[in-house]
């Protein structure tokens, strides 16, 4: 569903990504680890439209969408997370949910006096969506706390929801594991388990945790100095001396 081809990413004199080529299959959830300044964020934005290319191609679903704002994306059905919740801290867990669909009724001021009863019918449909959202989130009993009271584990759900208000295709995650602790990270992995197998949605995961990596992907991409070094499953991945010298900066002889 996603090619990505020769991607190269400058800034000035500094290449952030320097060719990256990889391929991601509909209903996988593929995992993207390296050390820090290996690229993986700046992939990130380029893919989900953030930055332009310098040059290279992406392509979703088939079509050369390289270059396309992150709003345009959106609409397609690529929808991506952040290391940092970006939620509407002073609106309600619920409010947060209901913001994400685009083109309700409500947002045009005429319809709301000309057209007031497809509003009323579209938001209580949007709120209805809103709250089984939550439920399958197991975040019903915070769906009137502010977002911004919400811990980070919280957080980290509730923006997993707002892509799940959207009937996303391809969701890329960062880091959904910073800031979360081990109990409700559990419970992230499973919902995102059951996202997948279930409801058939594809994940691009950016992760430092091994556990959680080994978990859910399959396959797992190794970037280091804006290059992909390898990808293939978590085991050949993890014991591939490449890896292992771009984690621990030294030279690693193969067992």
């Amino acid at each position: 569903m996603l090619e990505l081809d020769q991607l190269v990413r400058d800034f000035g004199g500094f290449r952030a990504v320097n060719g990256c080529s990889f391929s991601v299959a509909e209903g996988s959830i593929t995992g993207l680890i390296g050390p820090n300044g290996a690229g993986k964020t700046t992939l990130f934005n380029l893919i989900a439209g953030a930055l332009r290319p310098t040059s290279g191609h992406i392509r979703f679903f088939g079509e050369d969408v390289t270059g396309l704002s992150s709003d345009a994306l959106f609409h397609k059905g690529l929808v991506r997370t952040f290391q940092i919740p970006h939620e509407f801290h002073r609106l309600t867990a619920l409010e947060n949910l209901m913001m994400v669909p685009p083109k309700q009724p409500g947002e045009n001021l005429f319809s709301n006096w000309l057209s007031w009863g497809k509003v009323r019918n579209s938001e209580a449909g949007v709120e209805r969506k809103a709250y089984e959202t939550l439920e399958f989130l197991d975040l019903t009993h915070v769906a009137h706390e502010r977002a911004g009271n919400l811990s980070g584990g919280q957080k980290k759900l509730l923006e997993l929801g707002r892509t799940m208000m959207t009937d996303a295709r391809l969701v890329l995650l960062d880091e959904p594991a910073a800031g979360v602790n081990r109990t409700l990270l559990r419970k992230l992995e499973a919902k995102i388990k059951i996202l997948n197998k279930e409801r058939g949605y594809t994940f691009i995961l950016i992760e430092h945790d091994m556990e959680m990596i080994e978990k859910l992907c399959t396959p797992v991409v190794c970037m280091a100095e804006g290059k992909v070094l390898i990808e293939g499953d978590f085991q050949s991945v993890r014991s591939d001396p490449r890896v292992l010298e771009a984690y621990l900066g030294e030279t690693v002889e193969p067992a």
